[in-house]
């Protein structure tokens, strides 16, 4: 009954599958992945990266999409078929995605606002701004760099700590607003408009990741970032934390348990293969993954460079200036030897000027680490504004982290809006315009929340802590409830009608054993290093400093994160319960008639 169900289908799977990669391949890809590399192993990270791909991301992506085909409905629905006393599943998929659209497209707001500076020349990142007094440069930026001032400073103007929260920055709540309207556009229609949106959003950012490899590796420096990047430390494997970080890498990259994939997946044709799609995508998304990380440490051995051979050319100049020696005497091949040389013949004057020497050193500039906004709005600026017409690549650049955040918000609002649109109390009432222009709405007037002076540290809360429990809960969950409740073998039976095929020893083992176990060892991981961390803490902007700086988070910042975890996990029990008691009371008035 549920696949007779009459509903909005896509054009073809080919559009499906671009949804699919839309959705999937996003932030996480260009910013996430390459300093898991960097972190764990260079080359080597991808040894654990491509086991967890097999033993988790293809078979749970597989199930979803399975799922959602099979039972025609939102996450909510498709669970509550499965088993009544399933739907707070789909009731903490929604929840979740609802906190996910709040603070993503905050990412995208940042992302127009550098899309339009990057029209200027030069680049309002390029250099520190003068003081109110035209004398010198603002005092903050002489601390820090131009690329973290114009962040910290011109862009969030941010607080020093979570207390101050300050008022609203009325340029990043124009930019919100202006963020929303174009996911309100793009999904007006359901199927019909995103259908068409996802061949841009997701094959746009390939165009613009293939003409920075092709800018990047030809970049002076750009060989040591990806000598680094390919580099196996195969210590790193003995490192649990390199088999955790690749499955949890694995598992969000792919955005499972959001409901998204389910929604999506509910808008094909009972006969589509998912099997062949779950493949086609994860394949897609690890590779993505491996590509963008290329282009990044291209562009990362550039700025290490740069930025060492900067430091050379200072201490060079110091040490002519202060010895008066030749020109051209110092270079870089004999600096080291100049400067024992300079130690032994003059102690007293070198020792005065020992604090001004900088240790330059090209491994150091390459190991620093760096993830997130950080990489995608510091470091990939850093590298920009040293190119040649940088406007153009800082264009490029913004534009394509502009379609990624939209294809990953297509992918959050199906989550919320299709098993609104599969109620009939609401359908019934209300237009799918309207259903959708509420819920971006209602997003939009709570995201203003993260343009505050203390946005920033609200993102970071909801970043952290809004989804990584409750997600790794909700998946484990589904699988457990497809083998163990719906039952394999009866899952097996729709597959085949479905594809014409069951499933082989592979797909079958990696569901009743395999993932489970895998996302039970996660959660442990996760909730044990919760625990162990004591006192949580977060990254303050230091002004008088220019860098960031450890506090403790405040008690009701700690009761929020409470709350953000609280309400999507207890929604699992909590609809169980209420389904029981639903059931227990109509019991009782068929005994009692």
């Amino acid at each position: 009954k549920a696949m007779e169900k009459s509903r909005p289908l896509w054009d073809n799977p080919l559009q499906f599958i671009f949804a699919c990669i839309s959705y999937a391949v996003g932030l996480g890809n260009v910013w996430r992945f390459p300093y898991l590399c960097q972190m764990y192993g260079g080359g080597g990270f991808l040894i654990p990266y491509l086991v967890m791909l097999i033993a988790e991301g293809m078979p749970l992506l597989y199930l979803e999409l399975a799922v959602g085909q099979r039972m025609r409905q939102g996450s909510i629905g498709a669970w509550k078929i499965i088993s009544p006393y399933l739907c707070g599943v789909g009731v903490a998929s929604v929840v979740v995605s609802f906190f996910l659209s709040m603070y993503y497209n905050v990412i995208n707001a940042w992302a127009f606002w550098y899309l339009f500076h990057s029209f200027q020349d030069p680049l309002p990142w390029a250099t520190c701004p003068l003081n109110s007094n035209r004398t010198g440069y603002e005092e903050e930026c002489e601390k820090t760099s131009s690329t973290q001032y114009f962040w910290y400073r011109q862009t969030l103007n941010i607080s020093p700590s979570l207390e101050a929260s300050g008022s609203v920055q009325w340029e990043q709540a124009l930019c919100l607003t202006l963020a929303w309207l174009v996911v309100y556009l793009c999904i007006l229609r359901g199927t019909a408009s995103t259908g068409k949106v996802v061949y841009v959003t997701a094959s746009l950012p390939y165009c613009v990741l293939i003409i920075y490899l092709i800018r990047g590796l030809t970049l002076h420096g750009a060989v040591n970032g990806l000598i680094y990047m390919f580099t196996p430390k195969l210590e790193q494997l003995l490192n649990p934390k390199t088999w955790i970080s690749a499955a949890t890498q694995i598992f969000f990259s792919l955005g499972l348990g959001f409901g998204s994939l389910i929604a999506f997946a509910s808008y094909n044709e009972p006969s589509n293969n998912c099997e062949r799609h779950a493949i086609i995508v994860s394949l897609i998304n690890s590779t993505t993954s491996v590509f963008a990380s290329i282009v990044t440490f291209s562009i990362y051995g550039f700025k290490a460079t740069f930025n060492y051979e900067s430091c050379i050319n200072k201490v060079i100049l110091l040490l002519l200036n202060a010895f008066d020696l030749e020109e051209g005497s110092l270079t870089a091949d004999n600096l080291n030897e100049m400067k024992d040389y300079l130690m032994a013949t003059y102690p007293q004057e070198y020792a005065q000027l020992a604090p001004q020497i900088k240790n330059c050193s090209l491994e150091a500039e390459l190991d620093t680490a760096v993830q997130g906004t950080g990489l995608a709005f510091i470091v990939y600026s850093e590298a920009i504004k040293n190119m040649e017409v940088p406007q153009l690549y800082s264009v490029l650049y913004f534009f394509m982290l502009l379609m990624l955040g939209i294809g990953s918000m297509l992918g959050n609002t199906a989550a919320i809006l299709t098993p609104l649109t599969d109620s009939k109390v609401i359908a019934s009432r209300f237009p799918k315009e309207v259903i959708s222009g509420v819920v971006c709405f209602i997003n939009c007037i709570i995201g203003l929340i993260f343009t505050m002076e203390a946005g920033n540290y609200w993102f970071d809360i909801f970043n952290d802590y809004a989804a990584t429990l409750s997600l790794l809960l909700i998946v484990l969950v589904e699988t457990i409830a497809v083998c163990y409740i719906y039952g394999i073998r009866r899952f097996e039976k729709d597959l085949y009608t479905m594809i014409g095929r069951k499933p082989n020893w592979y797909w079958k083992i990696m569901w009743a054993f395999v993932s489970p176990l895998l996302i039970i060892s996660l959660f442990i991981f996760y909730l044990t290093d919760y625990i162990l961390t004591g006192t949580l803490q977060y990254q303050a902007w230091d002004a008088t400093q220019g860098q960031l700086v450890t506090k403790d988070y405040p008690g009701y910042a700690l009761a929020v994160i409470g709350l953000l975890v609280a309400a999507s996990t207890m929604c699992i029990p909590l609809g169980a319960l209420v389904t029981f008691i639903r059931k227990r009371l109509k019991r009782e008035r068929v005994s009692t008639v």
